[in-house]
């Protein structure tokens, strides 16, 4: 069952001359709700609010956008997603000067997936790559025009994602997740620096933090796929899914590490 609001408003309707629809000229959030209780809001919050200023849009959106969620039904497990775009504009690429920004808030009842939590998920190694643009690296804009390529190249219900790489042949993300690993011959904990394409996730970010709390060191760098070959473990993380193992990636397969599990642990811990 879904729910939706425009701009504070009951309705799954959006005006034809919409920026998101016409040019993707927004970006979004999507959160899970646990026991009706939205996890890491005011980290999603902190990063549509910093989305927004790189992309220019005017101060003030995300106090519209918590006055939005002051009025809404949570309970059980749901989706929450947050989209702002730069609302109504004329035809053409050029961006309003008084920009009147769209709200769109849907919820959606949620099925949570606890067997690929404890069992792990087959990968594969996506053909399309990412392009380079740095202007826009980090953000979760609305144009996910790469992310469909890339999932559109399997339809086998056994594997659950794909790892993408940039232009340059590095490893970036998967394709609704970001990725880390345990380099066996280093010892360390490794995932993709984002900061010339992909999505820098808000589950990634936490993650990160509970490692550095609990004293973990976690290496973000440029790595070639031939890394994953030496990975001793790996998984992948988003806001919905939480922590994924992977036991395989193409003919790479893995055991479930103490490290994946423990950090499993800790995030469950965290977000109780």
């Amino acid at each position: 069952m879904q729910a939706a609001w425009v701009n504070g408003i009951s309705t799954d309707q959006i005006k034809v001359a919409d920026r998101g629809l016409c040019y993707g000229d927004g970006v979004f959030e999507t959160i899970a709700v646990v026991d009706g209780r939205p996890q890491l809001l005011s980290q999603h919050l902190s990063r549509m609010r910093s989305s927004l200023e790189r992309l220019g849009f005017p101060e003030g959106i995300e106090s519209a956008i918590e006055s939005d969620l002051a009025l809404l039904p949570f309970e059980g497990d749901q989706t929450l997603k947050l989209i702002v775009t730069r609302g109504d504009g004329i035809r053409g690429y050029m961006p309003p000067q008084e920009v009147s920004a769209t709200r769109v808030v849907t919820l959606t009842d949620r099925v949570i997936n606890n067997d690929r939590a404890d069992r792990g998920i087959a990968t594969r190694l996506c053909n399309y790559r990412l392009p380079l643009n740095p202007a826009l690296a980090q953000l979760k804009h609305l144009n996910r025009l790469d992310q469909v390529m890339a999932r559109n190249e399997w339809h086998d219900p056994n594997i659950a994602e794909g790892i993408m790489l940039d232009s340059e042949g590095f490893v970036v993300e998967g394709t609704m997740s970001n990725l880390f690993w345990l380099n066996s011959a280093t010892g360390e904990l490794q995932t993709p620096l984002i900061d010339r394409c992909g999505v820098k996730g808000v589950m990634r970010d936490h993650i990160i933090s509970l490692l550095q709390r609990e004293d973990i060191r976690v290496v973000e760098g440029r790595f070639a796929p031939s890394v994953l070959s030496e990975a001793s473990e790996a998984f992948v993380c988003n806001s919905l899914i939480g922590i994924w193992p992977i036991i395989a990636l193409d003919r790479n397969h893995y055991k479930i590490g103490s490290m994946t599990r423990k950090l499993q642990s800790i995030l469950a811990r965290e977000l109780d």
